[in-house]
């Protein structure tokens, strides 16, 4: 019985196998890193805004993760299109993807604020963005620019902003009835609440806002925070600053891409970008905490009369927020995010409350603030 041999193979065709497998291992990464996306990637934030500077740290690590496969043009406010087209110029192409906050596309449909800047319910930003996450957030949001509005548009919440100061005036206010016939300027929702007040409102752009102030033609205005706001120069026209409010108690910001090019991306760059704008969410937050504790204390330094606003201020806040949500409830979708927020907020931060304790102990205690 004779035993069947197979042939050896000799060592010069197995380098020549092994070097074509070597040889195409090495190759395909180059093609695909040759396959270079650039987008337009327009804020609507002036350029030396802190809020620019947000918008660049996302672009960075989409750059920089993507290994310049997509690559992010990052643009400030106005170099393509206004800041309040930005989103339309996204839609239409004209920008790829634009850094912005859902309360600007208020004038579109009032849902839009509720993905920026939601009622005072109790929570913060942090509370929010988990809601859009775990709380059906997204599903609601996503109904809406695409299948409600359908807009050309994917977006991403992303950036927990602190709680808004109530904003600058030239005198403090200490009830609620201060804010009645007061010219004040405001975004989103926030415009409903104020009005609510007795207030007449303005909605002002942000490079706007303080020459109207000066001019007289509002009496007092908010944008943001103490870093926006000290290099917008509000501390030149006014010298009340006044902090705690609820008129804008839990903002996010809002990353937008042209559906069509984001749609065409790989699955793996997808993955970057969203793992980029969370990752740029956590940094941001951290970045705030300490520019903006910074910047308060530069501006006491120069005057400025830093005031807590009043309880009563506060209280009349949430009263105006009950009747702005029962006004706007009328509408089915405005409604079912609102009970979807509600009932996040009513579980989520129930838990909190009971298992968080009192930071005003720990800080009065070491600090005998």
């Amino acid at each position: 019985m004779s035993e069947t041999v197979k042939p050896r193979a000799s060592r010069r065709n197995f380098l020549k196998v092994a070097g074509l497998a070597g040889a195409g291992a090495i190759a395909m990464p180059q093609v695909s890193r040759a396959q270079t996306v650039t987008w337009k990637y327009q804020s609507t934030w002036p350029t030396k805004d802190i809020f620019h500077e947000f918008a660049g740290d996302f672009a960075k690590r989409v750059n920089d993760m993507s290994g310049g496969r997509l690559k992010l043009d990052v643009l400030a406010a106005g170099a393509v299109v206004p800041a309040f087209q930005m989103q339309d110029a996204v839609h239409a192409g004209i920008l790829d993807a634009g850094h912005g906050v859902s309360a600007y596309w208020y004038g579109k449909n009032k849902a839009f604020s509720l993905f920026g800047t939601p009622p005072a319910l109790g929570w913060d930003a942090h509370s929010f963005l988990a809601w859009m996450n775990y709380g059906g957030g997204y599903e609601l949001y996503n109904d809406l620019v695409q299948n409600q509005l359908k807009l050309n548009l994917v977006g991403i919440l992303t950036g927990p902003m602190p709680c808004q100061p109530l904003g600058w005036f030239k005198k403090e206010l200490k009830t609620a009835d201060d804010f009645k016939g007061l010219k004040y300027r405001t975004v989103g929702l926030a415009a409903d609440l104020m009005r609510e007040m007795g207030a007449a409102v303005t909605i002002l752009a942000g490079g706007e806002i303080v020459p109207a102030l000066e001019r007289g033609v509002i009496d007092g205005a908010e944008f943001n925070n103490p870093s926006s706001d000290s290099l917008l120069g509000f501390q030149d026209v006014a010298k009340v600053y006044m902090l705690q409010s609820y008129h804008q108690a839990a903002e996010s910001f809002e990353i937008l891409f042209n559906k069509g090019k984001f749609d065409a991306l790989s699955p793996e760059l997808k993955a970057i970008v969203k793992y980029s704008a969370e990752s740029a969410s956590s940094d941001m937050n951290w970045k705030a905490l300490d520019r903006y504790s910074k910047d308060l204390e530069v501006l006491r330094g120069k005057g400025v009369n830093i005031v807590q606003t009043p309880e009563a201020i506060l209280k009349a806040q949430l009263a105006a927020w009950d009747k702005v949500i029962e006004k706007l409830g009328a509408d089915p979708f405005f409604k079912k995010v609102v009970d979807s927020q509600k009932a996040w907020v009513q579980r989520s931060v129930a838990y909190e409350r009971v298992n968080t304790p009192s930071r005003e102990i720990a800080y009065t205690h070491f600090f005998k603030a």
